[in-house]
């Protein structure tokens, strides 16, 4: 019995690992494409990095309405609407003929995947109580890195071949495969006890000085892991003159590293800190080097560069598992697990707009080279706000 129900857990972790996968790979394939569009059509970076923008903020509103439905609401009803409108708008992408139509059928898609994330931790909160929690939500993490080296492996190719709206097509006959699966295969939990087991209001715990501040360095945490992740193909063929299929080839790097890094966040976590703030504030320190290391070697070489710049993104992806993925669990006293889940992830895109279109801003008017420096002072801000609150917030959660 007890082999029977390891073997349908690591079932059910698998299947929301490819879930999580599959969300990445019809969001993220704009900007792995970025370069190579801007080279085909002659549009502006950034004009076409506008869709991005805008799904990032769309996507972060949607955190917070799809947080509330999802402690209310099916959630496997939830996610596969989501993927279902995600198909259509990866469909209506090849068919865009400026960067405003794109910015539009983007921005419904940013909508669309918001409906994955905080149903997905309310599901795995049902089905994997108290450490079992921890050790789900790590592999399903992983889906997220497992996605973006699908794409940033597959887009080169496709673009070689077919050009890169094609890209987008195949992205979709992805999710429609997803949505099967997801549909024959998932259980769904009956309705959810939202009774409180703890005194206090929900209202107060999300507006204590403490969270309010985590949730600052949560949009800290975005602009570095997602502004890099984008716009790290366009670094490193404007700074190194390559080509725009090697450089986004270079971006596999990232997830990799992203794989590892959350691999090691989990382990310092459970090994050496049981405060995931201050786990998170080491991480940031480690991010806040790498930048630095890009910043005072502008030139060393490619390698030095995809090296830095991965780990930055992966201690970044580290952070984000601390900060979005482990704190919701503290607000089960509330009963509002998928609320607090969606509105932590949503600061998240706060950042990501921000810094998506700020980069490109940036990149384009004062070169790399400030863009650089700017990314250590958020890293150095983020690792001394997680060190601040990590008393606090123990002292506030864990009584």
């Amino acid at each position: 019995m007890l082999k029977t129900e390891k073997s349908a857990t690591s079932r059910l972790i698998l299947l929301f690992s490819l879930t999580y996968m599959v969300s990445y790979m019809t969001r993220i394939n704009y900007g792995a494409v970025l370069a190579e569009m801007e080279t085909a059509t002659a549009f502006s970076r950034s004009l076409l990095s506008m869709a991005v923008t805008g799904s990032f903020i769309t996507y972060g509103a949607g955190q917070i309405i799809t947080g509330i439905f999802g402690d209310r609401l099916s959630p496997k009803k939830l996610i596969s609407f989501g993927l279902c409108v995600t198909v259509c708008m990866n469909l209506l992408i090849p068919l865009c003929r400026n960067p405003y139509e794109m910015l539009a059928v983007w921005c419904v898609n940013g909508f669309a995947q918001s409906f994955m994330w905080p149903p997905l931790v309310r599901l795995m909160t049902e089905y994997f109580p108290g450490d079992a929690y921890k050790k789900a939500t790590v592999r399903v993490s992983w889906g997220s890195s497992a996605g973006t080296i699908a794409v940033y492996l597959l887009a080169p190719v496709i673009i070689s071949l077919l050009g890169w709206r094609y890209v987008f097509v195949v992205s979709a006959f992805i999710g429609i495969g997803m949505i099967i699966l997801w549909n024959l295969a998932v259980p769904d939990p009956g309705k959810p006890d939202r009774t409180p087991k703890a005194a206090g209001s929900e209202k107060s715990a999300f507006l204590s000085p403490v969270v309010l501040a985590v949730m600052l360095t949560i949009v800290l945490q975005g602009m570095l892991r997602d502004g890099v992740t984008t716009w790290m193909p366009s670094y490193i063929s404007e700074t190194f003159r390559l080509s725009s299929e090697i450089s986004i080839l270079s971006g596999v790097i990232l997830p990799i590293f992203s794989i590892l890094s959350l691999q090691a966040a989990s382990a310092l976590y459970r090994r050496h800190f049981q405060n995931p703030l201050t786990c998170a504030g080491v991480i940031f320190g480690l991010g806040a080097v790498s930048s630095l290391a890009l910043w005072l070697f502008p030139d060393a070489s490619a390698v030095f560069s995809v090296f830095f710049s991965a780990l930055l993104s992966g201690c970044m992806h580290g952070v984000n598992l601390m900060l979005v993925c482990m704190l919701p669990a503290y607000f089960a006293r509330f009963g509002n697990v998928s609320t607090a889940s969606g509105l932590l992830n949503a600061c998240t895109y706060v950042g990501s707009a921000v810094s998506t279109y700020g980069i490109a801003l940036l990149s384009d008017s004062r070169g790399w080279g400030f863009t650089i420096a700017l990314w250590f002072m958020i890293a150095a801000v983020g690792t001394v706000l997680c060190l601040l609150c990590a008393k606090p917030w123990q002292k506030k959660f864990e009584e």
